[in-house]
């Protein structure tokens, strides 16, 4: 595996070896879901603006909460696919390849992204 560096402009305050690419294809997501998963965050990104625009027009807040509801359910549907994904793919892979190393990397990283996101 490879540190991935964030395209220029992305303001990043995560440890040195959160990003990461992996060389090795059987680990990683699977291209079929890429679409899918794009369209979904385009379409998140444009709700974002939406409510930027509802923000500044003082627009009524019940009327903005829903909306932020909504972007919520949405990136929740994106993080579960992606988990599911993560899933498939590349702990199964970690299995599959029978590398002791590489399951408990994949075992780390899931343990470390859960606890990060339980608080």
């Amino acid at each position: 595996m490879t540190s991935y560096i964030p395209p220029e402009g992305y303001l990043v305050k995560y440890p040195t070896g959160v990003y990461i690419v992996s060389n090795n294809k059987e680990f990683a997501m699977a291209a079929k879901h890429k679409p899918g998963l794009v369209s979904r965050l385009n379409r998140v990104e444009g709700q974002v603006r939406g409510v930027t625009k509802m923000v500044q027009e003082d627009r009524y807040c019940i009327d903005v909460l829903t909306q932020i509801a909504a972007i919520k359910a949405a990136l929740s549907k994106v993080e579960s696919e992606i988990l599911k994904d993560h899933l498939h793919h590349c702990i199964e892979g970690a299995i599959v390849s029978g590398d002791v190393d590489a399951q408990r990397e994949k075992a780390a990283e899931l343990v470390t992204l859960l606890a990060r996101v339980s608080h």
